[in-house]
C-alpha cells in the first residue's frame, strides 16, 4: 500500500473508533460486543460509560449478571425472573425519550438467547430510536440449551452479527503477540482456553491481559460499505484515580488512547528494518516482500570479488572475445580428430 493511502487509512480508522466509542452522530444504533473467557468485555464497557459521562449521555444499565451497580449509571435494571415482555416495558419505560442521549447497556444476551419464548431481533430492535443506541455482549463461550435450538432458525449469535451495525471481537493482547510471534518464526499459531482440548483447563495463560486488549471491529455504514480494522485499547492503571464523572466530581476531558493494533511498539515490526526493506542496495525501492531483497555493505563487496565462469575469455584483444577456455583434467579422453572438426 502507497504511504499516502496507509496514512489515509490510519487517520480515517482512528476517526471512526473514535466516533463509536463516543456515540457521536449515532455512528452505531446497535453494537455487538462479542467476548470470551479469554478477554471479558467489563474494560471496553467501563470505557463506554467512561465516555458517556463525558459526553453528558444518559446511560442505562440492565444488569444479567453484574451484581453491584457500576460507576457512572444512572438507571440500573437488574434482570430477574420475570417473563421477557414484562422486562421489556421496565427497560422500554427507562429508556424513554428525553433531551440527551441515551446509551442502553446489556451486560449479558446468554439468558434471552437461551430462552425459546423470547423473540430476540424484535425485543432488541423495540429499544433502537434516533436518541437511544445499543450496546449488548454476547459471551461466545457459553454454549446454548439444546432445547432453545431449531433445524430451522439460525442461530442466535448469527441473528446478532446479521442485526448488528458495528461488531467489536475481543482478543487478549499477550494471545495476539503470542500468535504473531509464531507466525513470524513459521510456527503454528498456540490456543488458548477451551481450544487446548486439556480437561479441567478453561482459562488460558495471558488471558485478560491487564495492560489492554484488542479490538477485532467490523463496523457497517448507511451506504453499504463495510469497514474491517484491530486496535489496541490500553487499559487504566489500577494506582491512577478513576476518570468516571461522579456527583461530586467534576467533568474531565477523554484523552484518545486507541491505536491501530499496527502501530503498537510490541507488535509492528522494528523501525530500521522497516526502512531497509523498502530500499535496495542502491537506494532505490524494490517491491513489499516477505524477505529483504536489499544487501548490505559486506555482501555487496563479497558479490563483487567473486569471478565468475569464462570471465577471462571476455578479456582481450578486439575480435577474440567470445573464446571458451577449457583446461583439460586427467578424466578427459583427448581425440585430435573430434577437436580439429
Amino acid at each position: 500500500m502507497a504511504p499516502s493511502n496507509l496514512q489515509h487509512r490510519r487517520t480515517h480508522n482512528l476517526l471512526l473508533i473514535s466516533k463509536l466509542l463516543n456515540q457521536r452522530e449515532a455512528a452505531s444504533p446497535f453494537t455487538l460486543v462479542i467476548d470470551s473467557l479469554e478477554q471479558s468485555a467489563k474494560p471496553l464497557l467501563r470505557e463506554y460509560v467512561k465516555r458517556a459521562n463525558a459526553a453528558k449521555t444518559r446511560v442505562v444499565y440492565v444488569s444479567v449478571e453484574t451484581l453491584r451497580k457500576p460507576n457512572g449509571i444512572e438507571i440500573f435494571i437488574p434482570v430477574t425472573d420475570q417473563p421477557p415482555h414484562v422486562l421489556q416495558k421496565e427497560i422500554a419505560s427507562a429508556c424513554a425519550p428525553t433531551a440527551t442521549r441515551t446509551l442502553l447497556i446489556v451486560d449479558s444476551l446468554a439468558t434471552l438467547a437461551s430462552d425459546p419464548a423470547a423473540n430476540l431481533p424484535a425485543f432488541l430492535s423495540s429499544f433502537i430510536t434516533p436518541t437511544t443506541s445499543l450496546l449488548a455482549v454476547y459471551h461466545a463461550d457459553i454454549p446454548l440449551p439444546s432445547s432453545s435450538l431449531s433445524p430451522y432458525i439460525p442461530l442466535p449469535l448469527t441473528l446478532l452479527k446479521y442485526l448488528a451495525t458495528t461488531i467489536f471481537t475481543l482478543h487478549s493482547f499477550s494471545h495476539v503477540f503470542a500468535c504473531k510471534a509464531a507466525a513470524d518464526r513459521s510456527l503454528a499459531e498456540p490456543v488458548f482456553g477451551l481450544e487446548e482440548g486439556i480437561e479441567g483447563v478453561l482459562v488460558g495463560l495471558g488471558s485478560n491481559d491487564p495492560t489492554g486488549l484488542v479490538l477485532e471491529m467490523e463496523c457497517r455504514r448507511k451506504s453499504g460499505r463495510g469497514v474491517k480494522e484491530t486496535y489496541f485499547l490500553p487499559l487504566p492503571s489500577k494506582l491512577q484515580p478513576s476518570l468516571v464523572r461522579t456527583a461530586s466530581q467534576p467533568q474531565r476531558a477523554v484523552r484518545e488512547s486507541v491505536i491501530l493494533l499496527e502501530d503498537h511498539p510490541l507488535y509492528r515490526r522494528d523501525p530500521e528494518e522497516t526502512l531497509n526493506a523498502g530500499k535496495g542496495a542502491d537506494g532505490d525501492n524494490v517491491p513489499d516482500t516477505t524477505f529483504n531483497l536489499g544487501l548490505t555493505e559486506k555482501q555487496r563487496r563479497d558479490r563483487e570479488g567473486v569471478v565468475l565462469p569464462y570471465f577471462d575469455a571476455q578479456v582481450g584483444e578486439g575480435g577474440m572475445g567470445g573464446r571458451i577456455l577449457y583446461d583439460m583434467g586427467a578424466e578427459d579422453d583427448f581425440d585430435e580428430e573430434e577437436d580439429e572438426i
